[in-house]
């Protein structure tokens, strides 16, 4: 599976992505609103390896995309749609973004196109996601991608000795087609 935007080319991972996955999920920026304090190689690893595997379901309930710049392939993050079953019509979205590559609009511009797939592909009928409520760049990212804020769980986490709120946001098909022109596929 292939998506193509303007600056994007968001593919299937393989297995020589993971030193991309981890030298970003090291940079202590990406790592502000993470429970953890870094990754170790092996962790990598299993994660590039966690997402290869999805590949193989038939049928699919769970996709996550390598992010990489079209111009020179380089991986930069990831991101994708993930449902409980299959025939799931609701999926949880995530996406990860180097901090090298954070402030132009990557981030944006492939969740824009992970949710006009996951509407108009796998026809779901709702995707969220949330993030850690301090976490501003990532609250755009959602609200570019056309979701919008639902709710706000106070002190629902407590990782690096403190208690963090999380931000639940949404999109429903209706609100996707009424904004379909605006989206960053290319078709």
């Amino acid at each position: 599976m292939i998506l193509h935007t303007r600056r994007l080319l968001l593919r299937e991972f393989t297995a020589e992505d993971w030193p991309a996955i981890f030298a970003y999920q090291n940079d202590p920026r990406y790592l502000r609103f993470y429970e953890r304090d870094s990754v170790t190689e092996r962790q990598s690893q299993a994660l590039t390896y966690h997402f290869i595997l999805w590949q193989g379901e038939q049928p699919r309930s769970k996709v996550q995309l390598a992010i990489t710049l079209a111009a020179t392939g380089e991986v930069i993050g990831n991101v994708g749609v993930r449902r409980e079953t299959a025939d799931e019509p609701v999926a949880d979205m995530g996406f990860e973004l180097s901090p090298e590559h954070w402030g132009q609009g990557y981030a944006s511009e492939a969740a824009r196109a992970m949710v006009d797939w996951g509407f108009g592909e796998w026809g779901l009928e709702r995707i969220h996601a949330h993030c850690v409520s301090e976490n501003a760049a990532s609250a755009r990212v959602l609200e570019r991608a056309g979701l919008r804020q639902e709710a706000r769980l106070r002190d629902h986490q407590f990782f690096k000795d403190r208690f963090w709120d999380l931000t639940l946001y949404g999109i429903l098909r209706a609100e996707w087609e009424a904004s379909r022109g605006t989206n960053g596929l290319i078709r």
